[in-house]
């Protein structure tokens, strides 16, 4: 006889806690403690000299990064979010111009293109993988594009090449947010190192971390040297260096310290081995669930490879007869750990609904500088809406370790929901 639900009364499929995901070690611990011995926590001056571009530990760890990533040069920064506004900036944004996103992503993502008055155009996503639709893309540009940027969303790279194309054709820069999807694979490349710049998080959630960093790859000579000169009081480096372009070249300081940068070479080199846990731990929990009627295990693209920051789980409510909040609930009483319900829709923030940025009178909506007409109301992107309101579950991977005796209890939690649907509608 199938076991009573918890939620209805009956005992917990998992009665106890995962521990939480750490990637950290003694390995840290001696780099930190090395950097404070030699009493150089940073080396970065705001001023045209050699230490313009940092101490030792980040020039390593920069190092380490584009030989790990084979890419020709890494900027490191404070955060993703520092690194997306160096990203945008140093492609020439101007005022008013149109930048294409996802509206299911961080809202850093679509924050960074406001930071230079430039306008965030939300374009829908695919059902597969949840990234940028590159049909949605296209049909979103207009004279005032100027840039796309695209988020590898959950760990699954986007369709790369696809909206490379789009980008090209239409003269556009492709910017890659590949902030939850480090190690991951797409078509022999990392994602992140496909567009003309890719950004990645080092934010104490995700695969590795510094506590709060990031990270932006180019193999564009000039893009690298622009994003340094956003990162690091550009203002005072364009007339001793000689730079004759000094649009977008603010003073910002987006520098990491040494210290993060100690930790993230100790972290970098175990990516590898992390990463391949998540995998396996997910190429198990999907084996597991398969064959549950309304519910589809993430997708990975032929060419592609998923590095599961999040695992997300499409619902079909109709062939269920339960809504995912139900469900959700089941769950979650049953001992299942760290479930998401959808995910951020950044064009329902307020900002965006309002219009409301810099000051209170809806700049840079402005009609002089760009499209005042521009839509964040509910309808611009269904597939993302339906996705965030309905149909998208998700265990958020990077929360614990999941080892196999792990997986096996939430794949039971699941199963003992799924033989109870009738006594949960």
């Amino acid at each position: 006889m199938t076991d009573r639900l918890a939620i209805l009364g009956g005992t917990k499929a998992i009665p106890t806690i995962f521990q939480p995901y750490s990637s950290y070690g003694p390995e840290e611990v001696a780099a930190a403690k090395a950097v404070v011995e030699s009493g150089v926590l940073s080396r970065f001056l705001g001023c045209w000299d050699e230490d313009f571009y940092g101490g030792p530990k980040i020039r390593e760890f920069e190092q380490a990064w584009t030989k790990h990533f084979h890419c020709q040069h890494a900027v490191s920064v404070n955060s993703a979010t520092s690194g997306l506004i160096a990203a945008i900036g140093a492609i020439g944004v101007e005022p008013g111009d149109e930048v294409i996103v996802s509206p299911w992503t961080m809202s850093a993502t679509a924050t960074a293109i406001l930071v230079w008055n430039a306008l965030p155009v939300f374009a829908d996503i695919e059902a597969e993988t949840f990234n940028l639709d590159p049909h949605a893309v296209e049909r979103a540009i207009t004279s005032r594009t100027r840039a796309i940027v695209v988020t590898d969303i959950f760990g699954h790279p986007a369709d790369l090449d696809a909206l490379y194309v789009i980008a090209r054709r239409h003269g556009l820069k492709l910017i890659e947010d590949a902030a939850q999807s480090p190690g991951a694979m797409y078509r022999d490349r990392y994602a992140g190192t496909v567009a003309d710049i890719g950004v990645f998080s080092l934010n104490y959630h995700k695969h590795i971390h510094t506590g709060e960093g990031g990270m932006c790859v180019t193999d564009d000579d000039t893009l690298a040297e622009r994003m340094q000169l956003i990162r690091n009081h550009g203002e005072n480096i364009v007339g001793p260096k000689g730079i004759t372009d000094s649009i977008n070249i603010l003073g910002f300081n987006f520098r990491l310290g040494e210290i993060e940068a100690a930790m993230g070479i100790e972290q970098l080199a175990k990516l590898p081995r992390l990463i391949a846990a998540k995998m396996h731990a997910a190429k198990r929990l999907t084996a597991g669930l398969r064959g549950l009627p309304g519910l589809r295990p993430p997708i990975v693209k032929p060419g592609c490879s998923h590095v599961y920051y999040l695992f997300p789980m499409l619902l079909d409510p109709a062939v269920l007869g339960v809504s995912r909040k139900r469900l959700a609930e089941a769950l979650v009483a049953e001992g299942v750990p760290a479930l998401a319900e959808g995910y951020v829709l950044v064009h329902r923030l307020p900002m965006y609904r309002r219009k409301i940025a810099y000051g209170s009178r809806n700049f840079p909506w402005w009609p002089q500088l760009g499209r005042a007409a521009i839509d964040y109301n509910d309808g611009i992107c269904p597939v993302a809406e339906d996705c965030n309101d309905r149909t998208v579950l998700a265990l958020e991977f990077c929360a614990h370790h999941y080892n196999d005796a792990e997986v096996d209890a939430v794949i039971g939690a699941f199963h003992k929901v799924w033989n109870n649907l009738e006594a949960l509608r």
